[in-house]
């Protein structure tokens, strides 16, 4: 005879299976038009009902919204106003079922009562109304509030109540009413007692009887719901609450309910088993997990189950699941009572398959639990290979230019890691200054966070590739200077030297460094003389972009351009003003555009080819220069300008909350201060020590706020979370950081100052020692 602890045990856990005529969830609505019957209490009608009982199938025939966990009786009871058990009660407008020939709204006028266990509705509020419809209330249910659009469309404040098959759409005339009637029936689902399911009970007698083997056997031996199935799943193994995924998530990705997709999941999983290429299918479900969170705990269980007493065990249909589950654990963690099962379950699988591929996989599993945060991004097609094959993938790092470094990186890996790394295996441990990684292309780049998970950044690499047909804007990821905290002191014969000078060349090709023309262009020569150093013809040269800022030169193109086109007396150009007046004329201001986008595109491929050659006949000047003296110099006449060592970024600024600057600005975030400069000036409109800086925040997504003593400055900027990061570490140095030498230089540079710097250049080579140190 069984010990009384497992006797007890399988009394009331035995025998949870499937069934296709019932649902999982205790206390589902029953909704029905009654003859002479109605509900009985719940808790009248469960108190003598044992869980065995509950999973005998329906034999009675009644409609399948009836079959419940929760046992009703239908009796008839006449309603009246005094009725003890009354929360509210009034005249509403229920929707009628229309037809696609009939798509407006069309209500019909009820009498709704609200009791502690149901809403029902009545045909009147005569003593012996007929009723016509009742919905079990649960703690599973929901109510979806009014919202003007409604009211708009249809002149009603409408609330939707949800239940397991039905919903009741109910308006009225006036929105107090309707909020009355939503908080009413909200509190009543609240106060409700969480429902569970058979799944959800045989957890958490699985963690009670953790230590006892026997119990835990018989567990799994009478409920084969917690087993293996080749059967289709009929609903979900956990409870979930009604009404669709959009009322209660971000639904823009066509999902229905949070029941539905669970089954939908648990079909995919049966589909994984036989499928030829597996990738598509596993990300599927990882991103339908992301997306709802509160499936997270569903698809786990649903896992547990079908690596549970497979079939066949070690079954390629079996490893499947096991893969899953792996990508599972490093992409998102179950709840705390999941995360036991999933714990429990690995130990059972290792002590029953020791030194099999299911012990390998269950033992990766366990140590990816302990180290996964939940990610931004599902596994990529490469991570999810190597993963299949428990290996780590390597990761291709952009730094100094056209160098690459290839790092060896995990699930877990984050930026911060990885910065880490390359601050070691290049030799730059001992730098003052700080340094990071950043997503970036030919046009655009972003700050990756330390904490950022670099496999996501992989997945998002992936995803721009397949929806980008440029191969040469791929986007990839680079290892940069972040603060620079001490750029006058950088040894010349360090690769930081070589990160110093690429990376304020790249600046200046990106048009943000302010200076004029024959001084960009003294630049790109410097720049020639640095990567072929003297000049020959035998060596292909780079592109013109990427010596050049192009649209200084497109600028000064479309001047000269529009100065060509006839104007009006009022300064139009001619066809503009004639395709004003008559919209007769679009198609000839669409011609006369087009010859204009035409002839700028001729003249600034005659410019581009002029201001080469006068770059070339720079470069020719330089015969003998060194590769150290041209960057040495390159960074010297950058240096000149007051914003060199900021991080620049365009932001529109309001100087006050009332009156706002239209013009776009550079906001220059460096390791003192900030400054804010009208693009293409070199002159600062306004700086600002931190030491006058009181606070500075993120207003919201692209508003951010610099408080002064006396005043506030406003930003709109579509990197507002880069620029707070970038002030916090900043201001963080700046405070750690001794007072500087009392030689540094403090005084802001003028454009003049550029300008005798390159005379000095072009022409004095004798003084190039000592002029251009650093």
């Amino acid at each position: 005879m069984p010990p009384p602890t497992l006797l007890s045990l399988l009394c009331c856990r035995r025998g949870f299976s499937f069934s296709p005529l019932l649902g999982p969830e205790s206390g589902e609505e029953s909704e029905r038009k009654p003859e002479g019957k109605e509900a009985r209490k719940p808790s009248e009608a469960s108190s003598d009902l044992s869980l065995t009982q509950l999973l005998v199938p329906d034999t009675s025939g009644r409609p399948e919204e009836m079959r419940s966990l929760i046992k009703e009786e239908v009796k008839s009871k006449a309603v009246t106003g005094t009725d003890s058990g009354v929360i509210m009660q009034g005249w509403l407008f229920k929707e009628v079922q229309h037809s696609v020939m009939m798509p407006w709204l069309r209500v019909r006028k009820h009498w709704f009562v609200l009791t502690q266990n149901s809403l029902d509705y009545y045909t009147n509020n005569e003593l012996n109304a007929k009723r016509l419809g009742m919905l079990v209330l649960t703690s599973l249910c929901s109510v979806l509030w009014p919202d003007k659009g409604t009211y708009k469309g249809t002149g009603y404040w409408n609330i939707t109540v949800y239940g397991r098959k039905h919903r009741y759409e109910l308006y009225t005339k006036h929105l107090d009413q309707c909020i009355q009637w939503a908080c009413a029936i909200q509190n009543v689902i609240s106060c409700k007692a969480p429902v569970e399911t058979p799944t959800l009970l045989l957890i958490q007698d699985i963690e009670v009887n953790y230590n006892n083997s026997e119990v835990l056997e018989h567990i799994y031996k009478w409920n084969p719901i917690l087993q293996h199935t080749q059967n289709p799943l009929y609903a979900p193994l956990l409870p979930f609450p009604y009404g669709l995924v959009g009322h209660h998530f971000k639904n823009t990705k066509g999902y229905t309910t949070l029941q539905d997709e669970a089954v939908k999941v648990f079909n995919s999983l049966q589909q994984l088993e036989t499928e030829r290429d597996p990738i598509p299918l596993i990300q599927g479900i990882l991103q339908t997990c992301l997306d709802l969170e509160s499936l997270r705990d569903e698809v786990y269980c649903q896992l547990i189950k079908q690596t549970s007493n497979p079939p066949h065990v070690g079954s390629v249909s079996d490893l499947r699941n096991w893969q899953l589950l792996m990508c599972m654990s490093v992409t998102f963690l179950p709840s705390t009572a999941v995360l036991k099962y999933l714990r429990f379950h690995i130990k059972r699988s290792q002590n029953q398959f020791p030194g099999t591929e299911i012990d390998q996989f269950a033992e990766f599993i366990k140590a990816s639990l302990e180290k996964t945060k939940c990610r931004e991004c599902v596994p990529s097609c490469e991570e999810i290979v190597v993963l299949m094959k428990q290996e780590e993938m390597s990761c291709t790092i952009h730094y100094a230019g056209s160098k690459v470094c290839k790092i060896t990186i995990n699930s877990h890996t984050t930026a911060g890691e990885v910065v880490k790394c390359l601050l070691m295996r290049l030799g730059l441990e001992q730098s003052r200054n700080q340094f990071a990684l950043f997503e970036q292309n030919m046009t655009d780049q972003h700050f990756v966070a330390s904490n950022t998970i670099v496999a996501d950044i992989v997945t998002r690499f992936e995803n721009r590739a397949a929806n980008t047909d440029e191969p040469e804007n791929q986007w990839k990821l680079c290892f940069k200077l972040y603060c620079f905290l001490d750029s006058d002191n950088v040894p010349k014969n360090n690769l930081e030297f070589t990160l110093l000078f690429e990376q304020v060349h790249e600046m200046v090709t990106k048009c943000y460094f302010p200076a004029s023309e024959e001084t960009l262009q003294t630049l790109a020569a410097l720049r020639l003389q640095v990567t072929i150093q003297d000049f020959t013809i035998h060596v292909p040269l780079p592109k013109f972009q990427e010596l050049f800022p192009v649209h200084v030169l497109r600028a000064r193109v479309q001047q000269s351009v529009k100065a060509l086109l006839p104007t009006n007396s009022k300064g139009q150009s001619h066809f503009l003003s004639e395709a004003l007046a008559n919209s007769l004329w679009g198609s000839t201001l669409h011609k006369q555009k087009l010859e204009e986008e035409q002839l700028l595109k001729v003249r600034l491929k005659e410019e581009a080819a002029t201001s080469m050659a006068m770059i070339i006949e720079q470069w020719k000047q330089l015969q003998g220069m060194t590769q150290l003296e041209a960057k040495t110099t390159y960074l010297s006449i950058v240096k000149e300008w007051s914003g060199f060592g900021a991080t620049l970024f365009e932001v529109a600024a309001f100087m006050n909350s009332a009156v706002s600057m239209a013009q776009t600005h550079w906001l220059a975030v460096g390791a003192k201060g900030i400054a804010v400069y009208k693009q293409g000036e070199a002159e600062a409109v306004e700086s600002f020590d931190y030491k006058q800086i009181s606070s500075f925040e993120a207003m919201d997504r692209n508003t951010f706020k610099i408080t002064l003593n006396k005043r506030d400055l406003l930003f709109e900027s579509c990197k507002v979370q880069e620029i707070v990061q970038l002030m916090k570490s900043y201001n963080a140095s700046y405070v750690r950081t001794p007072a500087r030498t009392a030689g540094h230089r403090t005084r802001p540079i003028t454009t003049g100052s550029l300008t005798n710097f390159h005379h000095c250049f072009q022409y004095g080579n004798s003084s190039r020692g000592e002029t251009l140190t650093l």
